[in-house]
């Protein structure tokens, strides 16, 4: 049996060095071009995600979440932290928290215009968690516990990947929203929806990680 494999191996690597390269007979097809058309939106990577791949782009959303569970057990069982690490000095917090400022107002716009321009509802919820980040290292543990419970981000968190998942499987299943004109704020059907659904889930689930980091580590 050895030598059919090699026999194989050979003729394998005779097909790939005397066949032509069939790449050749799609120079006047514009790949973007079709992914543009197809999905009814300019920026063409958030056709892929939200359309061409959506299928894989639902089990990234719920991985997140596994993952986002997977730091409450792991931190489950320990004895939270006494000793919190901050900036106390002021310069630093002004500067983190202007930080924070600069990281919401992009995190909104990549979710907003994520469609439309470089971006997306993954980059606007790491933006997000980046200026929640920031916020948690120049304010009370408690407090931010304290707003997190009041607006019930968790719950909120968990909504957002149900109306994902159900927004996703209803396009998978063939019913779209209209696509609008294309390169308007209001185009590409349930595109922009999932951008800003995706954007809340991973800027939520961060400030749920960051939160128990701080509690239980006392540090990010």
């Amino acid at each position: 049996m050895k030598w059919v494999y090699i026999a194989a191996g050979i003729a394998l690597y005779f097909k790939m060095i005397i066949m032509p390269n069939p790449t050749a007979e799609w120079s006047d097809l514009s790949i973007v071009e079709t992914v543009v058309q197809d999905s009814g939106v300019p920026n063409a990577v958030s056709g892929i995600i939200f359309r061409n791949r959506l299928y894989d782009t639902i089990f990234e959303v719920i991985v997140f979440t596994i993952a986002i569970l997977g730091v409450r057990f792991l931190l489950a069982n320990e004895k939270p932290t006494e000793i919190v690490y901050q900036f106390s000095d002021q310069p630093s917090i002004i500067l983190a928290r202007l930080g924070a400022t600069i990281s919401t107002l992009v995190s909104i716009e990549l979710a907003i215009r994520g469609h439309l321009s470089p971006g997306g509802g993954f980059a606007a919820g790491v933006a997000g968690g980046t200026a929640i980040g920031l916020i948690a290292i120049t304010s009370s543990s408690e407090w931010m516990q304290g707003i997190y419970q009041r607006w019930q981000a968790a719950t909120w968190e968990k909504i957002s990947v149900l109306i994902f998942i159900i927004l996703a499987m209803m396009t998978l299943l063939g019913m779209e929203l209209p696509y609008g004109e294309l390169g308007t704020l209001v185009s590409g059907g349930v595109i922009p929806l999932l951008n800003i659904l995706v954007a809340i889930k991973v800027a939520l689930g961060s400030w749920a990680a960051i939160l128990l980091f701080i509690r239980y580590r006392g540090l990010l």
